[in-house]
């Protein structure tokens, strides 16, 4: 027996998460917490997609996820090779010690 989730309550869990990605980001120090936070952003709106998907009884919004998630695995490739480097360079990963970027 299935039972419907409707689709308020995905999108209320959808917008939950992105509110707490959008907290990590600004209030964390830490390179790392805020590289997760926008990956939590990022799921939380392939969540919508496809509990929009769904509700519309469409393919179009797993597909649009897929290419999502294609391009949030090569930021994580990139971002992380980025905060190896400034760790290596600086030797601490919170953003507050890190003035890379100042003349």
């Amino acid at each position: 027996m299935m039972h419907d989730i409707p689709l308020a309550w995905m999108l209320a869990l959808s917008a939950t998460v992105f509110v707490i990605g959008v907290v990590g980001v600004l209030v964390r120090r830490n390179a790392l917490v805020i590289f997760m936070s926008i990956e939590l952003m990022l799921n939380a709106g392939n969540l919508a997609f496809v509990a929009f998907s769904r509700a519309l009884g469409s393919l179009d919004g797993q597909v649009f996820v897929f290419f999502v998630m294609t391009v949030a695995a090569a930021e994580v490739a990139v971002g992380l090779a980025i905060i190896v480097n400034v760790f290596r360079l600086k030797e601490t990963i919170y953003v507050d010690e890190i003035n890379l970027l100042k003349g």
